[in-house]
């Protein structure tokens, strides 16, 4: 049976988007190699476009990376496209939006590479809340040099100059809040107990 040519498409770009993806977490061939069981040269021919992908190539890398299948082959997409999202690579960062309509607070799942660990300051419009999921973060606001581990939060108005990437550690992975026009969180029920916060 002869392939459709989007299929052939498709096939065609899953090497350059299984590099994206292993370079977007700072992951070496060496490293998902042992991970999933893949030789090096394997996984270098996938990336290349030498070696054809298979369900039982990918499917090892997609669990090493903890991303969908689809998104490793670029499947087309089925029904209202509007409920699928879609990751970006912005400077270096996987960008992952949540939110699905407008609105003055977006969220965003964000991996940063373990080779952003250099502080570029910057400042802005707006309000952040930013939540570890894995990995330490390192955040430096103002006179404050911070670092994150999974499951603390931080919060600052992004008119300080402000910077958070990786401690060069590890890719670091974190759900933010933006608030384009320093619109903040609001928390209508707080633990009777409250404990230390490490957030800013």
């Amino acid at each position: 049976m002869e392939q459709s040519p989007r299929i052939t498409q498709a096939l065609s770009a899953v090497g350059a988007r299984l590099k994206r993806v292993r370079t977007a977490r700072g992951v070496t061939l060496a490293a998902l190699s042992e991970a999933t069981g893949i030789s090096k040269s394997t996984l270098s021919r996938l990336e290349t476009g030498q070696r054809r992908p298979s369900l039982e190539l990918l499917l090892p890398i997609a669990e090493a990376h903890q991303v969908p299948l689809d998104e490793l082959v670029g499947a087309p997409e089925v029904g209202d496209p509007r409920v699928r999202l879609k990751s970006h690579l912005v400077n270096g960062n996987t960008v992952l939006p949540l939110t699905r309509q407008p609105g003055p607070l977006q969220s965003y799942k964000m991996i940063l590479p373990a080779d952003r660990s250099t502080p570029e300051l910057c400042t802005h419009e707006g309000y952040e809340w930013l939540y570890v999921l894995s990995g330490r973060l390192r955040l430096v606001l103002a006179e404050h040099d911070l670092v994150l581990g999974p499951g603390e939060v931080a919060e600052f108005e992004t008119r300080l100059p402000h910077w958070f990437g990786s401690t060069g550690e590890g890719p670091v992975e974190v759900l933010s809040v933006f608030g384009r026009q320093g619109e903040r969180m609001h928390v209508r029920a707080r633990p009777t107990h409250r404990t230390p916060a490490s957030g800013a």
